[in-house]
């Protein structure tokens, strides 16, 4: 499904909601993204969101990909979020020699994904090489390329450290064709990411896919969007997939009070004022929370662009803003689901799904509650 190549990234989003929401149900039962889901996100170039421009991608400002994967996750919470990791998976081109990053992007899919960071890799002649297994790589089910994210150790079993001390940590590459998958993610939500395991058995990686990533001095890139920690970029994204999944949740929980009748009340929900009540403040917290988070990403990439540098304090706010954004959808989603009633237990209508992919979400690294004391450790010593 072509999309006119002239419409905004999130544009071009909105436009594969249909097709998105038609295939969502085979999304969940195959645990995976759909062919004809993935062929419109290449042909569409929103994988490419977050490339850089010398190979073809948007290299998009964080609002931009944030209005992405926002109206991606209204349709369907597994695509967006399999979207958005392998999104900024994408960054790490910005740290490759270019030919190297030509090879994994520029050849059809063009996809990279990744998992958590784990195990060491050993320095060999031209490259490292490796023996391991890695978690929570979403959205390899369409990548062509595989990355990890490891310590690396001398050719004497000695860690090597960087010059603050802290160890070497490099994001390797290699062909998805070299790994094993293991299929573990069967989850209560997020069930089409296909979130699963992958192994190598003494694989080799040549020098040139081994990137320093987040390593300021080893960007090849030079525009403001490099000079972002992907770990914040994820924070950014996995938030506004949330502030999709609840506008979703509540739009429908909206447009069941405007005709449903409650279990032996003559009345429609629509005219009961406990229901009308609900309704605007919940709508006012979920407006609050969108405009809150994308005000701090804003201000943070002005700050960006017109210093060059993206501050601890920046770093910090948008730590708050991404945590506190999840857990306010979370919110959104639990009172739109309460209000459905029994209607909302019926996989048939579209609040069970979301109930449970919201709270896969906030089960994530980017919702824990230990941010908030980083955030006020860091309040308190300023």
């Amino acid at each position: 499904m072509n999309v006119n190549p002239g419409l905004s990234l999130a544009d071009r989003a909105r436009a594969l909601v249909p097709l998105i929401a038609r295939e969502a149900d085979a999304i969940e039962r195959g645990r995976k993204l759909t062919a004809p889901v993935v062929s419109a996100l290449i042909e569409n170039g929103l994988y490419r969101a977050l490339l850089p421009q010398s190979l073809g991608g948007a290299e998009a400002p964080p609002e931009t990909f944030m209005q992405m994967l926002e109206e991606i996750a209204k349709a369907d919470a597994s695509v967006a979020w399999c979207l958005g990791q392998c999104s900024v998976c994408a960054m790490t081109a910005a740290y490759l020699d270019h030919a190297a990053a030509e090879q994994i992007f520029n050849s059809p899919p063009g996809i990279l994904a990744w998992g958590a960071i784990a195990h060491e890799a050993k320095a060999v002649e031209g490259g490292y090489r490796i023996t391991a297994r890695w978690d929570f790589a979403s959205g390899s089910h369409q990548a062509s390329w595989l990355g990890a994210h490891v310590r690396v150790a001398g050719a004497d079993g000695t860690a090597r450290r960087n010059a603050d001390g802290s160890p070497e940590i490099r994001t390797i590459l290699f062909p998805a064709t070299s790994a094993t998958m293991h299929d573990v993610w069967h989850a209560i939500g997020l069930a089409g990411t296909g979130t699963d395991s992958y192994s190598v058995d003494d694989l080799f990686i040549p020098e040139r896919f081994a990137a320093l990533r987040d390593v300021p001095a080893a960007l090849r890139e030079h525009g403001p969007l490099y000079k972002l920690p992907t770990g914040t970029v994820y924070s950014l994204g996995f938030a506004a997939v949330s502030l999709g999944v609840a506008r979703a949740t509540l739009d429908a929980a909206i447009a069941l009070a405007r005709g449903k009748h409650q279990s032996l009340l003559a009345t429609a929900m629509r005219d009961n004022n406990a229901v009308q009540g609900l309704i605007g403040r919940t709508e006012g917290n979920l407006r609050a929370a969108r405009a809150y988070l994308y005000a701090t990403a804003g201000a943070a990439w002005r700050d960006l662009t017109a210093t060059g540098a993206f501050s601890d304090a920046h770093r910090n706010a948008i730590r708050l803003a991404t945590t506190w954004t999840i857990h306010q959808a979370t919110a959104v989603v639990d009172t739109a689901y309460h209000m459905a009633g029994a209607t909302a237990v019926f996989r048939s209508n579209p609040f069970e799904r979301r109930f449970r992919d919201m709270h896969a979400i906030a089960q994530q690294l980017q919702a824990r509650d230990s941010h908030y004391e980083d955030v006020g450790k860091a309040i308190l010593a300023s």
